[in-house]
């Protein structure tokens, strides 16, 4: 059944300029009360409150617009609660009919961003409550409290109360603005939600000693398991050779082992999943990080390519989708990969302000509030971190698992080699290996569970032919 849902597919002109207005209207309204002597009620309710609930939705706007628009919604009922205190000083009738328009408008933001309300009616109240405010609100208070005309006690002008009505034009246009740029999504089976991150679905119904134990075990490092294996090449070759004959030009066996895994993610999700937050979530795609050397000569240096994969996924499509990674990163001047691009930026921190940078990062990434613009860009973010020894030609190495970000395993994979074994007939044969290591968390899965997973990959990897066709079904992770 096909789920509706509204989200900001990019930052485009109205996003940014609605973040724009409502961090103005904070800051405009910092100004207005500090020319003020207001009570401590009056600047709780009526500065601390509206401040913070316009910052907190620019921010939210800007990092989870795209996927969670949703979560907008708390700063808008925050917003909601400083207008009903604005409103006491009104005349009963007047205060009745803005806290009904005030309710009325929390209520139907909500249904719109989180339910896939027709966002028109949203805008149309929104449009209505902006022209109450701008002409008929602000005559009223004109012509009963005679705002701009009388000066204040504490000497400040009487057409200082303006700043406060601005800001409110400021705050219900931003909204407006917000709610224009919303486009509907259908999806099937998981849509976002309350608690989820903008790369993974929040698991709810895991076993207890599995939500316990990302509390004992607080890092990745403390909780890797290391696993060393080998794959016999007979079938593998054969089927590389085939590959290749087919003009699959440059298929190799890290082809191979990744449309493997993509087959493993199919059967077994769990292995799919990632603790952040002391949380165990779902990823909703396959998303692999690897080093890519764009010349094999000392002077090069490493970029960092992504790549996306579906657990219906063939070997043929692993492959073009890898090809067109790397030919991109070929095709891009030195250094102007859009990871590079990033660690530049972050290389121009000085190291003390760099370390405040990433404190920040990490905190935002612990409550899941980093855009999904960063983690899809983060090498640290990622179902599986993979490196290949083979063109180095140097056994596979245990690599560790990264303390930032969320990547749960990482595959190193080994040159081939030779070795002479007795065969069946007892006749001395000449096989080629090539050895892996797995570094995983144990705390996204039980051992029985990875281990059929490793059983499975061992047994694609032996008849790689099933390659060739989709997954015939994929399973659903756990809720």
């Amino acid at each position: 059944m096909k789920k509706t849902y509204y989200a900001i597919p990019k930052l485009n002109t109205a996003v940014i300029f609605s973040a724009l207005l409502m961090l103005c209207a904070a800051i405009l309204r910092a100004v207005y009360f500090a020319g003020l002597r207001p009570t401590r009620g009056e600047f709780w309710l009526q500065g601390a409150l509206p401040i913070a609930a316009g910052v907190l939705f620019a921010a939210m706007l800007l990092t989870d617009g795209c996927d969670r628009p949703y979560r907008t919604a708390v700063p808008v009922l925050l917003g909601c609660a400083f207008f009903a205190v604005k409103a006491a000083g009104f005349s009963p009738m007047h205060r009745v009919f803005c806290w009904c328009l005030y309710l009325a408008a929390a209520g139907l933001y909500y249904a719109t961003v989180r339910h896939g309300l027709n966002k028109w009616l949203l805008g149309g109240l929104l449009g209505c409550a902006l022209a109450y405010q701008g002409v008929v609100e602000d005559a009223v208070q004109r012509r009963f409290l005679t705002l701009y005309t009388t000066p204040l006690a504490s000497g400040v002008p009487g057409w200082w109360h303006f700043l406060a009505e601005l800001t409110v034009l400021m705050i219900l246009l931003a909204l407006l603005l917000a709610t224009i740029s919303l486009q509907k999504r259908s999806a099937e089976g998981w849509t976002p939600s309350w608690g989820d991150r903008n790369d993974g679905r929040r698991l709810r119904t895991v076993n207890p000693v599995w939500r316990v134990s990302p509390y004992i075990m607080l890092t990745r490092n403390t909780s890797s398991n290391f696993l060393h294996d080998k794959m016999e090449c007979t079938a593998l070759d054969a089927y590389v050779r085939a590959k290749r004959q087919q003009g699959l030009r440059g298929f190799g066996a890290l082809h191979v082992v990744l449309a493997a895994y993509a087959r493993c993610v199919a059967r077994y999700p769990g292995v799919n999943r990632f603790i952040s937050g002391q949380r165990a979530y779902s990823r909703q795609e396959i998303e692999i990080a690897m080093n890519v050397k764009p010349e094999m000569t000392l002077e090069s240096v490493d970029t960092v390519i992504k790549l996306y994969l579906k657990p219906t996924d063939t070997a043929e499509d692993v492959y073009w989708k890898l090809q067109e990674k790397v030919e991109s990163i070929k095709d891009a001047p030195t250094d102007a990969t859009s990871f590079d691009l990033l660690t530049q930026a972050l290389d121009l921190i000085p190291g003390p302000a760099l370390l405040l940078a990433v404190w920040l990062l990490r905190l935002l990434d612990y409550f899941g509030c980093l855009p999904r613009s960063l983690t899809k860009l983060s090498p640290f973010h990622g179902s599986l971190y993979i490196t290949s020894m083979a063109s180095l030609g140097i056994p596979p190495i245990y690599h560790h698992l990264y303390d930032f970000g969320n990547v749960p395993v990482f595959v190193s994979l080994g040159k081939k080699y030779r070795v002479k074994e007795l065969g069946r007939s007892g006749a001395v044969e000449t096989k080629r290996y090539i050895d892996y290591t797995f570094v995983t968390d144990e705390r996204i899965c039980d051992g029985f569970y990875f281990a059929s997973v490793l059983r499975f990959f061992r047994g694609i990897l032996q008849d790689p032919v099933c390659l060739d066709v989709p997954a015939e079904a994929v399973v659903q992770d756990i809720r």
